[in-house]
């Protein structure tokens, strides 16, 4: 989510990277909708969900002066984003979505739990070794970028440059308090590069398919109606960014949450069943993703206000997950917390569709984690969330395994 316009300071500063909760409770009590002259925010969980699912607002977030896009040289950039169906709405968004949505049915990424099994144990078999994990960086950055560099068939050993395009997309797309004239070059330099990579790689694949998703979406394209050339790099682009981004920030910013609640460490490490609920409870306490945009296709009367045709609509997930109207004691991890209806995958057409794999990964990682090393503690004495507003993870944390 890129920022045309210059948003109200509270909601952007290094303060609300470091800690939006009490940001979101104040505005949610004193100002649950407001127009702040360039946008439309929402901090209630009703609103948030309601907004979610209308059909009269639609994905295309950013409206761009085409003449501006073309003297700038940023073209490229904006034409990759506007081909990934994040950002598109049907019939586009129903296209590309189903042709990978095959990929990602439970069934399917159940298939892959034997993997993500064995290479949680090996990082934390290298970590025992060591007697400490830099967490981020040796393990919850490594698991699922192997994960979803497997499923698409791309080299795994590129993790680093992996990296380094991931975090300069990263920082365009969710936005960040550096300055424009950073952020853009570095993602076009990224998205340029990728695309180069991901190219040679279909060509490679219409020679000799594998059966991977890769193969799968270069046949799909071949085939006449379903991807251009364009879209295939895109959304190969969009599966590698946000098959790791956001499951690094729910194992990252999760154990944070549980070793500074000792209570629910223990209650999870004593009652490994309660897994798959903790999970969800990690989730919504502290999403990977706070916030997402959209813009009206129309005008829209919603809660006595007037969206108009082409405004934009932030929607604050880190402040609807923490709403008191829709959870008891919201502010409380509480790991045995049940129907836990966060907003964190999304909600309606464009709920993620990677959320069973993240689900299966966080459920693996984070079981494996407080099973093995039932004592760890963090090392940090203050942790550093990284620069970026719309998608909160750690930068590192150092803990002791015991």
């Amino acid at each position: 989510m890129h920022h045309p316009t210059e948003p109200p300071p509270e909601l952007w500063s290094a303060a609300a990277i470091s800690d939006p909760y009490p940001i979101y409770d104040r505005l949610r009590a004193e100002q649950p909708i407001r127009w702040t002259g360039g946008d439309w925010q929402i901090f209630r969980y009703a609103d948030a969900q309601a907004l979610l699912r209308d059909p009269r607002l639609g994905a295309d977030r950013l409206q761009v002066d085409p003449q501006w896009l073309i003297a700038s040289g940023l073209e490229p950039l904006f034409k990759t984003r506007d081909s990934m169906m994040l950002f598109a709405d049907p019939p586009d968004h129903t296209r590309l979505r189903t042709l990978v949505h095959r990929a990602f049915t439970p069934r399917v990424v159940e298939s892959y739990r034997p993997l993500v099994q064995r290479i949680v144990d090996q990082l934390l078999d290298a970590a025992a070794a060591r007697g400490a994990i830099e967490l981020i960086g040796e393990f919850a950055y490594p698991l699922p970028v192997t994960v979803i560099a497997h499923m698409l068939g791309v080299p795994v050993n590129m993790h680093d440059q992996f990296r380094r395009w991931s975090d300069s997309l990263a920082a365009f797309i969710g936005g960040t308090t550096r300055p424009e004239a950073d952020v853009l070059p570095a993602a076009l330099k990224a998205v340029l590069e990728m695309t180069d990579f991901f190219l040679a790689l279909v060509a490679e694949r219409r020679r000799a398919p594998r059966d991977d998703l890769l193969s799968a979406l270069a046949q799909a394209e071949d085939g006449g109606d379903r991807l251009s050339e364009q879209e295939l790099v895109a959304n190969s682009i969009l599966l590698l960014l946000a098959g790791h981004e956001t499951t690094t920030n729910l194992i990252g910013n999760g154990m944070l949450a549980l070793m500074r609640h000792p209570d629910q460490f223990a209650l999870l490490r004593d009652h490994p069943e309660l897994t798959p609920s903790a999970i969800e409870e990690l989730l919504r306490y502290d999403s990977p993703v706070q916030v997402t945009s959209r813009r009206a296709l129309t005008d829209i009367e919603f809660q006595g206000h007037r969206i108009e045709e082409g405004q934009a609509v932030t929607v604050f997930i880190g402040a609807a997950n923490r709403d008191p109207a829709q959870y008891q004691d919201p502010a409380r991890l509480d790991v045995t917390r049940g129907d836990v209806r966060h907003l964190s995958f999304g909600h309606g057409p464009h709920y993620c569709l990677g959320a069973p794999l993240a689900r299966l990964e966080g459920q693996v990682a984070i079981s494996a984690l407080v099973r093995r090393f039932p004592h760890m503690r963090t090392l940090d004495e203050q942790v550093v969330w990284r620069d970026n507003f719309a998608l909160r993870g750690l930068q590192s944390l150092h803990i002791e395994l015991e």
